[in-house]
């Protein structure tokens, strides 16, 4: 019988995303019953009866019940992929020929922060593609030549983790213009909105994003002359990446960037993820606790990554990045022929210690929105006139803030 509530649900899902919601039960089975394993070892260890120590598996009739659990799970899931995989050859991809739901496109953005680094290594159909996009469609090097008044002044919107670049559905539900809009309107900018796997490693994107970029300029309709960015939250660091990269490898793009806007980047990091760290680092104090940390770190690299702040390969490769370290960053300053400005937001009414180095706009502190930090050579040189802090304000606001509209406006506006 079909319900109402079903109805609603075929309205947003396609083939392929049962396929990958197969996939991630597969996984979930597999992982959680590995964690129960491990305990039953622990438990097992304590009265003598110990398992294999070096897999941490259980032995005799126990380990065979839950290899026997795994590998029927396994089975089943490469059974119903491979029955998926054949409808979709067969029908082809319901949904197509019409445009994916919000509903759907936030799941998948939600989804793809959490644990898109592992959406990407099993192959699952709900990992997400980089794409550059206008009005809502992604652009390839035929459509860009068809955009109607396409500008030399192009502004790139970048998302922070588990966003994606549709507007209709912003988190705080407000009916104003965002950015790209606002700046399209005032100062004839081509608004160009970024959706991007939030769940990989920030480097992983910066490079995808410098090769995003080299393509716009090769096939957009009129040269451009003014490239700016406007980069909230990780975007931000996504930014710098990209920028980064594509001077290492030459990229033409580079010389065409004129601006970058930050808005609430954690260039320093954020305290939700360092607890995070601590969490792991505690739960493995105990054999009976250790297990529970598999849990912990289903977050994706993308998340990691915000805990320093992490823009280039050199920052995380070769580190478990679940162990307990400092930040030992790569020095990365701001690009010396780009104008950089930074938006910092704060929650609380007035600056104050507790604010700024805690609380911040609830995500991110102001010292790491600003770009302070306590090493002298970490720190990044933001003229005065291009900071601004806006208090009684969250990191989400950013986003639609007329305020913040403004600002960014008296930034780009050409003088005289």
């Amino acid at each position: 019988m079909t319900t109402p509530e079903s109805k609603k649900l075929h309205r947003h899902l396609r083939l392929s995303d049962a396929r990958g919601v197969v996939q991630l039960a597969t996984l979930a089975t597999t992982g959680i019953t590995r964690v129960v394993e491990d305990v039953h070892h622990s438990v097992l260890n304590t009265i003598g009866l110990s398992g294999d120590r070096k897999t941490g598996q259980t032995r005799g009739v126990t380990g065979i019940v839950y290899r026997s659990i795994n590998g029927a799970t396994k089975l089943l899931g490469k059974g119903l992929d491979a029955g998926f995989s054949g409808l979709e050859a067969l029908l082809g991809e319901i949904g197509d020929g019409k445009p994916a739901t919000p509903e759907r496109e936030t799941f998948l953005a939600a989804l793809n922060g959490v644990m898109g680094d592992r959406l990407v290594a099993s192959d699952n159909p709900l990992s997400i593609s980089m794409a550059l996009r206008y009005q809502d469609e992604a652009l390839n090097e035929r459509s860009m030549g068809s955009i109607p008044a396409a500008s030399g002044k192009v502004i790139v919107l970048i998302h922070g983790l588990c966003m994606n670049d549709l507007r209709s559905h912003a988190l705080h539900q407000s009916q104003r213009p965002d950015h790209g809009e606002v700046l399209a309107s005032e100062l004839g900018y081509t608004p160009v909105y970024l959706r991007y796997n939030s769940g990989l490693h920030i480097s992983h994107n910066g490079h995808e994003l410098a090769a995003q970029l080299e393509k716009l300029v090769a096939h957009w309709p009129t040269p451009i002359e003014d490239l700016t960015v406007v980069a909230h939250s990780m975007g931000g660091l996504i930014a710098r990446s990209a920028v980064y990269y594509a001077k290492q490898k030459g990229l033409d793009w580079a010389s065409r960037l004129q601006n970058i806007v930050f808005l609430g980047t954690p260039h320093h990091g954020a305290p939700l993820e360092k607890a995070g760290n601590w969490l792991d680092a505690l739960l493995r104090v105990t054999p009976y606790s250790k297990p529970f940390s598999k849990l912990s770190q289903v977050r994706s690299a993308g998340i990691t990554d915000l805990r320093y702040g992490h823009v280039l390969d050199d920052d995380w490769q070769d580190l478990d990045r679940f162990d307990l370290h400092f930040d030992r960053r790569r020095v990365l300053p701001l690009p010396g022929d780009v104008a950089c400005f930074t938006v910092a937001a704060a929650m609380s009414e007035k600056r104050s210690t507790l604010g700024n180095r805690l609380i911040g706009d609830g995500l991110v502190p102001l010292h790491s929105s600003l770009g302070h930090h306590d090493d002298a050579e970490k720190i990044l040189a933001f003229d005065d006139e291009a900071q601004r802090i806006v208090y009684r304000m969250s990191h989400m606001e950013l986003l639609s803030s007329e305020k913040v509209s403004r600002q960014i406006m008296r930034w780009l506006r050409p003088a005289g």
